[in-house]
């Protein structure tokens, strides 16, 4: 049996929009695509982005991809995505003492594009270079860990928040490794922290396709055991 559905109607956000607090129900279909990083970068799965003079560092280490960045970074998985699609891996950001060292900005951008130029991969990593792209955004412990966002940017600077948590137990801890899960299933898109549902969101002006990159700006984090699997809705 469901929880009850809070739904939140908003307007002016390239149409209505339904914010529904409700676990979906679907089944995996194909696993297609997965990244134990067990060797070197993967250039040909992923692309980063950051400054040209930062000492930003990506790379992989111990089954583990690194993004130990004083300025803003994306690593952008370099197929898009459409369809129904979930997407898993672990994350946690590491406070010890590297130099980098902070308690903020476990991010993901999810079915973005550009709709002035078919190929995204052209920016800088700095956050406002972002801001004319189509995306779904995840901001989870920023504004050095006291928010935790989602906002649809709509491709015209337009990136209002849809949902908001405030409250200690929507932010990070320290060194903590957290199970990330993304699905988009039939215009619905929801994120998952420790297989709990934080945000969900239905879109009458859906992103049909687009890349997934994992986000961050000055912190050390690690990812793990990423895969992207196929998905239908439970019962078809």
């Amino acid at each position: 049996m469901y929880q009850l559905i809070l739904i939140w109607i908003i307007s002016g956000l390239s149409g209505m929009v339904i914010f529904a607090q409700n676990p979906m129900n679907y089944k995996k279909k194909k696993l297609i695509s997965s990244d134990s990083f067990s060797q070197q970068f993967d250039t040909t799965s992923w692309q980063i982005e950051t400054p040209p003079d930062s000492n930003n560092r990506v790379f992989v280490a111990n089954n583990r991809l690194w993004l130990d960045t004083k300025d803003g970074a994306t690593v952008w998985y370099k197929q898009p995505l459409k369809g129904n699609y979930c997407i898993e891996y672990n994350r946690c950001v590491v406070v010890d003492s590297g130099a980098n060292d902070r308690l903020s900005d476990l991010n993901n951008f999810w079915q973005a594009s550009d709709p002035t130029n078919a190929n995204l991969f052209t920016r800088d990593g700095l956050f406002e270079s972002y801001d004319h792209l189509q995306l779904y955004y995840a901001g989870i412990g920023g504004n050095y860990n006291s928010t935790s966002r989602f906002r649809k940017y709509d491709g015209s600077k337009e990136k209002p928040i849809i949902k908001e948590y405030l409250d200690s137990a929507h932010l990070l801890k320290p060194n903590h490794i957290y199970s990330i899960r993304i699905v988009y299933l039939n215009h619905t898109t929801q994120l998952y922290v420790d297989g709990n549902l934080w945000f969900s969101f239905t879109d009458t002006k859906p992103l049909p396709a687009g890349y997934f990159g994992l986000r961050s700006t000055k912190s050390r984090q690690w990812v793990s055991d990423f895969k992207i699997w196929t998905i239908k809705q439970a019962g078809t």
